[in-house]
């Protein structure tokens, strides 16, 4: 019961986690440790201590003046209203593109598990693959049909503790070497093909510009006023944290059992097996229980972006129950059956979506921190030098990720 009481304390950085550790992060975090080794965890950390002050900076900002994120830009700023909507589309098709990728991912991942114990399955693949998502997302879309934010809550966390404990366990199981982690926290960018791109990815699936915007209006859900201001500093805090401890978790698997063994991910049920040559089937189990967990805490928050966004702009207010919602989430859940109508290749797609989704950060960046900034509207509560520090820096890092994401695009 203690335990569960803790795990139930986590707030919104339940919402955030969900939304930062996807498949996109298993994908990119495995694809990554295979490729360079722990040579990008620097960038991860850099990645979550700027994922923490954005968290506190918006959660803040919604404590003491009770606006969410887009209705307070469009109220404040000048162009407001144009950089909204440029925020709306950036992010909601960044998200959808990951949807996209999450339920391909997802659903091969259980058809290839499958095949392991059912041979025959193996002559159906695409109609298995694309079965196994229809139901995937028809349960996610029956439960985003209640209207009660206390229930996903509960799921959520769920996926969560489940995806951490997984990963956390199989990092225990392989013992990655200390000199070679710590060796990763300096920072270089690996001079192979791909290693770009792979940096600029890193940061769109750590700094997801989704988990800030969405952290007012889950805040709201939660029911905190101005008197949990701490224990929303102390959300944001541990949400960075977790996320690190997670993401870091995953490479160090990737790193120990495929980096060392000369072997690359082409495939979904490569991530699957990191384990193999260690523990066996077992080790099977526990990633996949994972990578699972993450594709389905992730899906649930994402079906939900769109139409709340669209709530932030017009009226600030979280709307988990309306007509709108129902209609706009259906159309998502359509939307993310493209890769298994298609037949595409999950993992490229996944890895590019992370590309797409830094270019609408340095809005979201800069957005906040001229808010938090106001005397007139923060009152005493306003950004100190610490938070200021790490909005500053949050916001030159996204503008030179978004440039480099631009040449990879290119390239």
């Amino acid at each position: 019961m203690k335990l569960k009481r803790s795990i139930l304390q986590f707030g919104p950085a339940i919402f955030a986690i969900g939304y930062t550790i996807g498949t996109g992060s298993v994908t990119t975090m495995t694809v990554s440790g295979s490729r360079f080794g722990m040579q990008l965890l620097w960038v991860l950390l850099v990645s979550c201590l700027f994922s923490w002050a954005l968290m506190e900076a918006y959660g803040r900002y919604y404590l003491v003046t009770g606006e969410s994120a887009l209705f307070a830009f469009k109220k404040h700023l000048k162009w407001g209203s144009i950089i909204s909507i440029l925020i709306i589309i950036g992010v909601t098709l960044g998200q959808w593109n990951a949807l996209v990728g999450i339920l391909g991912i997802t659903s091969n991942a259980l058809y290839e598990t499958l095949v392991i114990f059912i041979p025959g399955l193996s002559e159906i693949q695409y109609q298995a693959t694309l079965i196994i998502a229809v139901i995937i997302i028809i349960i996610m879309y029956l439960i985003l049909l209640t209207g009660k934010f206390s229930l996903f809550e509960k799921l959520l966390t769920l996926f969560v503790t489940l995806m951490g404990l997984s990963f956390v366990i199989s990092n225990f199981i392989v013992l990655p070497d200390p000199v070679e982690v710590t060796r990763g926290l300096v920072p270089s960018i690996p001079d192979h093909s791909g290693g770009a791109q792979m940096v600029v990815a890193f940061v769109g699936t750590t700094m997801a510009a989704a988990t800030f915007l969405s952290r007012p209006l889950f805040i709201q859900g939660k029911g905190w006023t101005m008197e949990d201001m701490a224990l929303q500093s102390r959300d944001a805090i541990n949400a960075g944290i977790l996320i690190f401890v997670v993401c870091g978790s995953i490479m160090m698997v990737a790193t120990s059992t495929l980096f060392h063994e000369g072997k690359t991910v082409e495939k979904v049920l490569d991530m699957v097996e990191t384990l193999t040559p260690i523990a066996g089937k077992f080790a099977i189990a526990i990633f996949l229980l994972g990578t699972l967990s993450a594709g389905l805490s992730s899906i649930f928050p994402i079906l939900m972006i769109f139409p709340l966004l669209i709530a932030d702009y017009k009226t600030g207010k979280l709307d988990i129950s309306s007509r709108q919602f129902r209609v706009l989430t259906a159309l998502v859940c359509l939307i993310g059956l493209t890769v298994p109508l298609i037949g595409g290749n999950p993992i490229e797609i996944q890895i590019l979506t992370q590309v797409f989704l830094v270019f609408v950060l340095p809005l979201v960046v800069l957005g906040i921190g001229i808010l938090v900034n106001r005397t007139n509207l923060m009152g005493e509560h306003k950004a100190g030098w610490l938070l200021n520090t790490g909005l500053v820096l949050a916001f030159v890092f996204s503008v030179l990720i978004s440039y480099q994401g631009i040449m990879v695009l290119i390239e």
